[in-house]
């Protein structure tokens, strides 16, 4: 029984034996009234319940706390053993750093020393030679020939000893430089691991979407390799990073869709950054952006196809152009060629810039397309079509917010829709 029911059962019960024996009727027998035993048990079992159900909460709780600080513990000595091991590191370096300094210092003294050991067997040199002289001039001299040469060589031999002494240390100090190397890189790649980890952990997600990708261009493609079936997929464009796009696998090639509407669920009125990045959902209503739609264009001739349904829910003829969209430095102008004469579908100059309420790119002089018809557009003067409008949420009729919705203009008959439209491009196959 849980906590709450049990605290309410006993609760309930010690109210039903309190008012079992109002004070008042007490008082006028003159006598004390006592509970009977099935009210006392009641009370009892309910007591005893309460204090199991607390027992059980409080083991429960004692155990759970037993293992967090079990935990904590482990965690404590694994940070205590790193940072034992770190200090003895940095010990380690310092002992190697000051042992390398007082070679370093020996080396200079016993250089000294050799340089003024060699002063004086210069000097020394220099009396025998003038020693040397005298006795062949015939001179007498206190000092023997052969004891001149003795402490001649004698010095010789200290000089050597400098020199090999020299040398050993010299060897210790060399392999002691390299012991500190070591240490110093041991350190240097302790320290570096974690980013290197990242790092490598980066580059297999970067090895990984490229192998995802495989070099996808568009989902025509992807109909290429072999897939059939129409979904979400991740495309690369040359000179682009990756992205997802839905993918409409028909009879004739996969195209990819660049625009879909159908239930007004996702808001179109953005401004330019929305509509330069892309919004909604790859499964639902969205707009892919016009820097990846610009990805994909750029790599070739490319066909527009623009399906859409009127609003009494009839499809209207399906229009294709041969399509091109610039890049942001040129406002993402849209370059539209009828691919056919029938059906004749009218869409605007060419080279028309892409227009946002706060980006006014449009050809009127006296107005703003953008925000008088609502999203964003190729708008030259407010003209015949404005697929990104306002969905409609009833059939079309006499409104005044109705120039605000999406239209289309097919044949000299303006179409104001509510069934639907998806645009999409696919790589434009010359007959």
């Amino acid at each position: 029984m849980k906590m709450p029911q049990l605290i309410a059962l006993v609760s309930s019960t010690l109210v039903g034996v309190s008012a079992a024996f109002p004070p008042d009727r007490r008082a006028l027998l003159g006598q004390d009234k006592y509970a009977s035993w099935d009210d006392v048990n009641v009370v009892s079992h309910g007591l005893l319940q309460l204090g199991q159900g607390l027992k059980e909460h409080v083991d429960k709780t004692k155990a759970q706390t037993r293992d967090v600080n079990a935990k904590l513990k482990s965690l404590d000595a694994a940070v205590e053993e790193v940072e034992r091991r770190q200090r003895k590191q940095d010990e380690a370096l310092r002992a190697g750093s000051k042992e390398a300094e007082d070679r370093e210092k020996l080396l200079a003294a016993l250089a000294e020393e050799v340089e003024e050991v060699k002063k004086q067997s210069k000097n020394i040199n220099s009396k025998v030679d003038k020693l040397e002289e005298k006795l062949e001039d015939g001179g007498h001299l206190g000092v023997s020939r052969g004891c001149l040469q003795k402490m001649v060589a004698a010095q010789n031999r200290r000089i050597d000893q400098l020199v090999e002494k020299l040398e050993q240390q010299q060897d210790k100090l060399d392999k002691q430089s390299l012991h500190l190397q070591m240490l110093q890189t041991k350190v240097s790649h302790k320290r570096l691991k974690p980013h290197r980890r990242r790092d490598g952990e980066t580059a297999a997600r970067r090895e990984e979407t490229q192998q995802a990708t495989g070099g996808v261009r568009d989902c025509h493609h992807l109909y290429v390799r072999g897939q059939r079936a129409s979904g979400v997929y991740t495309i690369q464009p040359e000179g682009s990073e990756p992205f997802a796009v839905f993918c409409d696998m028909t009879s004739e090639g996969g195209w990819t869709v660049i625009q879909k509407r159908y239930d007004g669920a996702q808001n179109f009125n953005q401004l330019w950054e929305g509509y330069k990045r892309g919004f909604g959902s790859l499964d639902g209503e969205f707009w892919l952006g016009l820097e990846k739609i610009r990805s994909v264009s750029k790599q070739g001739p490319y066909q527009l196809q623009v399906e859409l349904s009127d609003g009494a829910g009839q499809q209207l003829p399906v229009a294709r152009y041969l399509f091109q969209l610039d890049g942001e430095e040129e406002k993402f102008a849209l370059h539209l060629e009828d691919e056919a004469p029938s059906p004749r579908t009218s869409t605007g100059s060419s080279g028309i810039p892409f227009s946002t309420a706060d980006r006014d790119n449009d050809l009127s002089e006296d107005v703003s397309c953008a925000k008088l018809l609502s999203g964003g557009w190729w708008f030259s003067s407010c003209g015949d079509w404005n697929l990104n409008g306002r969905f409609p949420r009833r059939p079309s009729g006499p409104s005044r917010k109705q120039t605000r919705k999406m239209f289309w203009t097919s044949k000299g008959q303006r179409h104001s829709m509510v069934g639907g439209v998806s645009q999409s491009v696919q790589t434009h196959l010359a007959c």
